[in-house]
């Protein structure tokens, strides 16, 4: 009775395993059976396939009904049959602009080089190259030269540490972290439980829960000095939303207050600001002498502040006042360091 059981068992998980089967995998298995004019039936395929005869009946309406294949069932014979000489297993159809698509996604991976997002993403481009028809693939080669992503400023990983927040943020593992705040010369040790990492502008930042503070916050993972697992999982907060923490904020530091914040460019860089939707909440309005004036409601000063800063004197903050006051106190700042 043991060996019977544990024979069942070693089924069932033969027949989860085969189920996990990419289906297209399954059903070039199907073809090749086909092809090598064995008439096999839905139960037989079923059988050598591991899978249930309805998963067998739904891939070959695929390839009859989608992929065009000229499947019939001989009655006969009872197994199902090609009606007509078939050459190979269909590529996968791709038009054009998909095939871009898919070469501006892969270029856009080569931020991820080094990660453990790396092997997984590249396989199963390589897959997808691979069944492209031979035209297509020319074309792809072709497209290589043409579209590519630069970064002016690419943030220094640690891709081991990187690697451990990211396994730990999937299995909701919680971490030990020592990180070091900017400005601080010695890391803090923090336990955390990592919710979400998020690449934004170009940066990678770690939303996670701090068990020292009681409270979500953000990390730079550049400014961690280690990471372990302390061997105790956590539960997801239902109620924890990125968009939700990030919708008011100018890019990741999100506060507590509501600030309409109005800036005013010169004509000289308002192109430049007309052609990027900086906030969910942003409007513009042309001002004469080609002046543009951008509205947004922010929850906090912090990054807006020293945005504004980097476009060197093209724009004029109009509200609120203690954004004007902040300015005033870095410009001088500036001033004094500069010897002016």
């Amino acid at each position: 009775m043991l060996r019977k059981t544990q024979t069942g068992h070693k089924r069932s998980r033969s027949l989860r395993k085969a189920a996990s089967r990419p289906p297209l995998e399954r059903m070039l298995q199907i073809h090749q059976r086909i092809q090598a004019g064995k008439r096999p039936t839905a139960s037989v395929l079923a059988r050598e396939l591991e899978v249930s005869a309805k998963s067998i009946q739904r891939d070959i309406d695929f390839m009859r009904d989608r992929l065009n294949l000229p499947l019939s069932y001989d009655e006969a014979n009872h197994g199902w049959i090609y009606t007509e000489d078939v050459a190979a297993f269909p590529s996968v159809q791709i038009t054009e602009g998909e095939l871009v698509a898919l070469l501006v996604a892969e270029k856009a991976l080569q931020q991820y080089r080094g990660t453990h997002f790396e092997k997984p993403l590249l396989s199963a481009f390589q897959k997808i190259a691979s069944s492209l028809p031979d035209a297509v693939s020319i074309n792809l080669s072709d497209w290589q030269e043409t579209i590519s992503f630069r970064t002016s400023a690419e943030p220094l990983l640690k891709l081991e540490i990187f690697d451990t927040l990211a396994r730990a943020a999937v299995r909701q593992e919680q971490l030990i972290i020592n990180y070091r705040k900017p400005g601080s010369q010695t890391p803090d040790e923090r336990t955390v439980d990592p919710l979400h990492l998020a690449n934004i502008n170009g940066e990678w930042y770690l939303f996670a829960y701090d068990h020292g503070r009681k409270d979500m916050r953000t990390f730079v993972p550049s400014r961690m000095t280690s990471a372990n697992r302390t061997g105790k999982t956590f539960t997801r907060p239902p109620k924890f939303s990125l968009e939700s923490r990030l919708r008011n904020s100018f890019s990741v530091h999100s506060g507590t207050g509501e600030h309409l914040v109005v800036i005013r460019f010169n004509a000289s860089v308002a192109d430049y600001i007309r052609e990027k939707k900086w906030h969910a909440s942003q409007k513009m309005c042309n001002r004469p002498g080609g002046v543009l004036e951008l509205r947004m409601t922010l929850s906090s000063l912090e990054e807006v502040h020293r945005w504004i800063l980097s476009w060197g004197g093209e724009a004029e903050a109009i509200e609120p006042a203690e954004l004007q006051q902040r300015l005033r106190t870095s410009a001088r700042k500036l001033l004094g360091r500069s010897g002016a």
